[in-house]
């Protein structure tokens, strides 16, 4: 059995239909579900604003597993891949795999940017007040480090009965 933390975002086309096709994707894995946080771009800036969200996630399956499924999810929603950090229909992350880590190319544990992503700790952070990002620490010391300025919590989009309300 794994447990892993994943991120979820959409900046294209019926943004929450995707986010909630990720849900649905993961649904007899779910622990819980954060609240959808509406997030300024990040890396590529000149494109519309994400939904984003959290999902904890228990199974038995591996991390690479848990990054084959997310492949899938973002397959079926018409993803394509034109430009690194451009618009897309669903990104999946995987964020952490309790106690794995990776070096491998297609899939770095954790994931390396997360530390300092407001769109992964914020909502994170809702459903999982004491959490820890490995080798960065404390979720919420990492948030209070962070400009929050592009996040806004979404309280009138949800994604399903999971959802954990902070």
């Amino acid at each position: 059995m794994t447990r892993a933390v994943l991120s979820i975002g959409s900046n294209l086309g019926d943004r929450l239909g995707h986010l909630r096709l990720a849900v649905e994707g993961f649904a007899g894995s779910l622990v819980a579900v954060s609240p959808v946080y509406e997030t300024a771009p990040w890396g590529v800036t000149d494109q519309d604003d994400f939904l984003n969200a959290v999902l904890i996630v228990s199974d038995e399956v591996d991390e690479w597993g848990w990054l084959r499924r997310g492949q899938a999810l973002e397959e079926a929603s018409g993803r394509v891949r034109e430009r690194r950090w451009g618009p897309r229909t669903l990104d999946v992350d995987v964020v952490s795999v309790d106690g794995v880590t990776s070096a491998a190319p297609e899939l770095l544990l954790p994931h390396p940017g997360a530390f300092e992503r407001a769109t992964v700790l914020v909502p994170w952070l809702d459903v999982e007040p004491g959490a820890v990002l490995p080798g960065h620490g404390r979720v919420a010391d990492l948030v209070a480090g962070l400009d929050l300025s592009g996040v806004t919590r979404r309280d009138d989009l949800r994604l399903g009965d999971r959802s954990t309300r902070g």
